[in-house]
């Protein structure tokens, strides 16, 4: 009699736990040494975290904060950015991208995207900046690109650009971290640079964690007194209106033991992306990664059409999707004070249409790999109805 095979383990859109087992000895002792010691806010690893931080990104200065998003709210209101000014953003993003910025009080004006890497498109910045200068109402004061699904925007272009206008660059890198353009590391663009270490990040912690960059000494002293409630030295003594932003010890450790084999992690990534992009580009708009740039590919975006029964079919197959994201920004009923007040954002409308997201992670391995793939082609190619 034949033996039974063995079930094959399940594809997953993500897999912390198979990360955990791989790297267990290095947190479980990173995590033992926070126990021993007993500082878990503002412990030895966390200032150890923002040294390697700066090591890996080229940036002179990091702060470590609680997210991603309060991140964002921190550099915005370092520069004293808030009401009646106005903030660039790209219109295809998560809801923290114009969040922050109606958060402190100002203006998110949404710009459309490239349709083929997902990014801010410097040419309609460039048109919608003139036409928010033209209207009057408001006063542009900085522009904040997302590096969407890991891929660095086009920093070649925005750089100047911001220059020219006399704009604070701030580059959303929540996706990002690890990723590079024509040399240059995320966390060296721009006037200032956030991350995330949510735990779906390329490099995610356990739990919530940000981080925050820049080449400025003086801004990074604003933002550890805006982290500290607004004090310097003295806790009872605020010098303005701040908020409580910590990374916590703990969340510094996870991240130390994962920094070591990163780069190895961004490497499997890209040999992922690479087997899915030969082996589907015949049946969909895949990504495309600009000459001279290394994404982190925090996500796999295709371009589908019927992107809901395809999903369904997949499902069926055993392969897991996601959709990011399925609305514009400016689609959204908390911006619709602002929707209207930037140029339409036609390309973003249509890419929420028929974006869909495969799994993505480095715990994946080619066998997992061809599943995905011998799932989508047969679905692609024979239609969602039908299996083979």
């Amino acid at each position: 009699m034949m033996g039974r095979s063995s079930p094959q383990p399940a594809v997953s859109l993500l897999d912390p736990v198979g990360q955990y087992e791989r790297l267990r000895p290095e947190i479980d002792a990173r995590i033992a040494t926070v126990l021993g010691h007993g500082r878990f806010v503002n412990g030895p690893e966390v200032a150890e975290l923002e040294t390697a931080l700066a090591a890996r990104s080229g940036a002179k200065h990091v702060v470590a904060v609680a997210n991603g998003t309060d991140a964002l709210n921190i550099a915005l209101r370092a520069e004293r950015i808030g009401p009646g000014d106005a903030v660039f953003v790209p219109a295809f993003s998560f809801v923290a991208t114009g969040g922050a910025v109606a958060l402190n009080g100002a203006t998110p004006i949404f710009v459309d995207i490239n349709p083929r890497t997902f990014v801010m498109d410097p040419a309609v910045l460039a048109d919608t900046i003139r036409h928010v200068r033209s209207a009057g109402n408001l006063v542009p004061r900085a522009v904040m690109p997302v590096d969407l699904f890991g891929l660095p925007a086009d920093y070649g272009r925005l750089e100047p650009l911001c220059r020219e206008e006399g704009l604070f660059l701030l580059v959303d890198g929540a996706q990002s971290f690890g990723a590079s353009q024509q040399g240059r590391r995320v966390g060296a663009f721009g006037d200032a640079t956030i991350t995330s270490f949510f735990p779906s990040k390329p490099l995610g912690a356990w739990g919530d964690g940000g981080a925050m960059f820049t080449d400025d000494r003086e801004r990074m002293e604003r933002w550890r007194v805006v982290c500290a409630h607004g004090t310097s030295g003295d806790p009872y003594d605020a010098q303005r209106i701040g908020t409580n932003s910590r990374l916590d010890t703990l969340q510094a450790a996870v991240l130390l033991a994962k920094l070591p084999g990163y780069q190895e992690e961004i490497a499997r990534r890209n040999a992922i992306a690479d087997a899915y992009t030969e082996a589907l580009c015949d049946l969909a708009e895949t990504p495309v990664v600009p000459d001279g740039n290394v994404s982190v590919w925090a996500q796999y975006s295709l371009l589908v059409d019927r992107r809901d029964a395809i999903r369904a079919a997949l499902a069926e197959r055993g392969i897991p999707t996601r959709v990011y994201y399925p609305r514009t920004l400016p689609a959204q009923a908390a911006f619709r004070g602002s929707a209207g007040l930037g140029l339409p954002c036609p390309v973003a409308e249509d890419i929420t249409t028929r974006v869909v997201n495969l799994p993505m992670h480095s715990e994946l391995d080619d066998s997992m790999v061809a599943r995905v793939v011998t799932a989508l082609r047969d679905v692609l190619r024979h239609g969602p109805g039908t299996q083979r």
